[in-house]
């Protein structure tokens, strides 16, 4: 028999996991890993920073010390913490301080941010084995892995932007081709939408 959650009563419940990630605009990390099979749930928001609640229009004058990211919750069972990695590095460039294509401040910045300490190693190992792979030749990969301080959720309006809004413009030009190479390079991780 299946409970309202959708697991089967008498079975446990999965494991979950929670890692939040900031690879410049939030809108374009949240469409790539919403479209992964095993993650539950992604929320866009704010880590990091010193000022409590704050707005878009904050965090954008560059100030707050935040990071535009999403806060990521999957099943390890059907999404691994490599793979998760492997599309969040596919999908920007973590050679670049704050910035991400036209998008530039800190608060674009890239950023690991760790809510289970049994991932620091496994992420530590990922990133050491990306720089030995020559993938982004002598350019270092500048992304910060530090345990998450605080997660702020951005405004209701940012949630599931790319999905609400596909013919904006931003979404078009910067989102849609990101999404392709995530829905070319991973097509086996992609969720079924039926």
């Amino acid at each position: 028999m299946t409970t309202p959650n959708g697991t089967m009563s008498g079975a446990p419940a999965p494991t979950l996991e929670t890692i939040t990630l900031a690879g410049g605009c939030f809108w374009c990390v949240e469409a790539a890993v919403l479209a992964l099979d095993g993650v539950l749930e992604a929320t866009s928001g704010y880590a990091q920073g010193h000022v409590e609640q704050p707005s878009y229009e904050q965090v954008c004058g560059g100030r707050t010390g935040h990071a535009e990211a999403v806060r990521v919750r999957f099943d390890p069972q059907r999404l691994s913490l490599q793979r998760l990695l492997d599309v969040f590095f596919t999908i920007h460039d973590p050679t670049t301080p704050n910035r991400q294509g036209a998008d530039v401040g800190p608060q674009y910045r890239s950023g690991i941010y760790l809510e289970q300490p049994s991932h620091e190693a496994a992420v530590r190992e990922y990133v050491r084995g990306l720089e030995k792979s020559g993938r982004y030749g002598s350019q270092p990969i500048v992304t910060e892995i530090e345990p998450l301080r605080v997660f702020w959720p951005a405004e209701a309006y940012h949630q599931r932007y790319f999905e609400q809004h596909p013919e904006q413009g931003y979404c078009q030009v910067v989102i849609a081709p990101k999404m392709a190479k995530v829905q070319r390079e991973f097509a086996a991780q992609l969720a079924r939408r039926d």
